[in-house]
């Protein structure tokens, strides 16, 4: 018994050690984001590659990694999605396509979390915390975005619930993916803040990550 428990503690060390090998790609690639620090005002292709390379990274980590599940599919395809996001919101005059491609990406996510465990009262706090935030960043939007962001608030506040239900890296992943959304939406439309750009892509990438490792769990979920 004491051998299969050392056996069992070098396999996990293997595991992790091996785990955080995969990862470089992505920490090197979240590093060159953030030493290069592109100009946001001098949008460019060089700057999309930058910013969605991590997610890429990431996305590749799932493919040749995580088990051949369907929860494991729906996070890559999700990823996927946000790197298409990433793209798009590069460049202003296209926010509602990188919107709309990171919607998608939520549903993919929420697709991979499923439905059960329902907990009905998690889904109540976060509808009338999503509404209550709403209701703030209403008033300043420009009426064309009014249903838009509406539209992407309740699949946002869907997928941070069932993360929440999930538990797990799921869950910290969707509520530092809500908090990044939030601060994005607080500095673009409602008040400028001067380190914004910073918690904004530091909580979206820590997200991601999470979001990412949860298809690495021994108990990682089956899509419901």
């Amino acid at each position: 018994m004491a051998a299969h428990g050392r056996e069992s503690g070098r396999r996990r060390t293997l595991d992790t050690l091996l785990l955080a090998l995969n990862l470089v790609p992505f920490l090197a690639s979240c590093t060159l984001y953030f030493v290069l620090w592109l100009p946001s005002d001098q949008p460019s292709w060089t700057s999309a590659l930058v910013k969605c390379l991590p997610i890429l990274c990431l996305a590749l980590l799932v493919h040749t990694t995580a088990p051949r599940r369907p929860y494991c599919q729906f996070i890559r395809a999700g990823l996927l999605c946000s790197a298409l996001g990433d793209t798009f919101l590069i460049w202003p005059n296209q926010f509602l396509f990188g919107m709309a491609a990171f919607a998608l990406a939520h549903l993919f996510y929420l697709r991979a979390l499923g439905w059960l465990p329902i907990r009905l009262a998690l889904l109540g706090s976060v509808a009338a915390i999503s509404g209550l935030y709403f209701g703030l960043l209403q008033p300043h939007l420009p009426s064309d975005l009014w249903l838009p962001v509406a539209i992407y608030v309740a699949i946002l506040g869907l997928m941070l619930w069932r993360a929440l239900a999930r538990g797990r890296p799921a869950a910290l992943g969707g509520l530092l993916f809500s908090l990044s959304d939030a601060i994005l939406a607080w500095d673009a439309f409602i008040w400028p803040l001067p380190p914004g750009r910073l918690i904004v892509m530091v909580t979206y990438y820590l997200a991601q990550a999470l979001l990412a490792l949860s298809t690495m769990e021994a108990g990682a979920p089956k899509a419901d």
